[in-house]
């Protein structure tokens, strides 16, 4: 795998694990309150968003990059 392509891969995954286990946290914070079980259902959470995030992340970076170098100037 080329450096570039393993970047991508790495960040991806690091953006994934960062950005899910916030906004998981969060909302299932506001969903269900500081409960009992709230750290099984933020994992649960988390897990599930992480396998459906990471792919998204992936595939839709390069699509984010484009469209954001439209809108501004690079030096």
């Amino acid at each position: 795998m080329n450096p570039q392509k393993k970047f991508h891969l790495v960040f991806s995954l690091v953006m994934g694990a960062l950005m899910i286990s916030l906004m998981t946290l969060v909302i299932t914070f506001v969903n269900v309150g500081l409960v009992e079980d709230f750290v099984g259902r933020w994992l649960r959470a988390f897990l599930i968003a992480y396998v459906v995030g990471v792919p998204v992340i992936f595939f839709l970076a390069p699509m984010a990059r484009k469209i954001t170098a439209r809108f501004v100037v690079m030096p």
